[in-house]
């Protein structure tokens, strides 16, 4: 179900031998599995606290608990710890507690919104940006509006071609192109449309 690697488990060991308690061990629990959102998290677990309904992987020194939900989501799972000058890193890979890329039969709209919130919205914020999908067109062609840190940043450009365009055709191959709606200005455009009761010069 999960892998544990032994540089992780000797992490664990460290951090639960700090601790001083006997019998304890460490869960690991999935919030909003299913979701773009969904996440790892891991906390200190002494036996009492324990459901019951949890798997328990038995780690050199210690137990490994895995609350009973979230199991199904960490299936092909692994934990590594990489060592580094500063302290070092602990890694966990779950490819599937997003859930899957919704199928061609739930079309394209519902397709591109979910790699936009599991993949790419992730990636830029920690750039301060968000990006959201506000039309796609008979041609296959994705207009996006782009927010937060990325709008008016200069390396719009670089990050809507090489990353979201990329990731987006990739994913989803009924795309045609992705463009971005931030840049349109002129009145030309037939995916600008202009907000009612701004002037021309507004």
């Amino acid at each position: 179900m999960i892998e544990i690697s032994e540089r992780a488990q000797q992490h664990f060991l460290r951090l639960l031998s700090q601790q001083g308690i006997d019998g304890l061990g460490i869960r690991l629990r999935v919030t909003s599995p299913g979701t773009p959102a969904a996440d790892c998290e891991l906390e200190f677990c002494e036996p009492q606290e324990l459901t019951g309904n949890e798997w328990t992987v038995e780690c050199k020194g210690f137990d490994f608990h895995i609350e009973g939900d979230s199991a199904s989501w960490l299936e092909g799972a692994n934990i590594d710890y990489e060592p580094s000058q500063t302290g070092g890193q602990l890694n966990i890979r779950a490819p599937k507690i997003k859930g899957e890329l919704p199928g061609a039969e739930a079309g394209l709209v519902e397709r591109v919104r979910y790699v936009l919130e599991a993949e790419v919205n992730p990636r830029i914020a920690a750039h301060g940006g968000r990006v959201s999908l506000l039309e796609i067109d008979a041609n296959g062609v994705v207009l996006l509006q782009f927010g937060g840190g990325c709008h008016g940043c200069g390396m719009v450009d670089v990050t809507l071609k090489n990353g979201v365009e990329k990731t987006l055709r990739e994913r989803v191959p009924e795309i045609t192109e992705v463009r971005d709606a931030t840049d349109h200005k002129g009145g030309e455009n037939p995916y600008y449309r202009k907000k009612e009761g701004q002037s021309a010069m507004g």
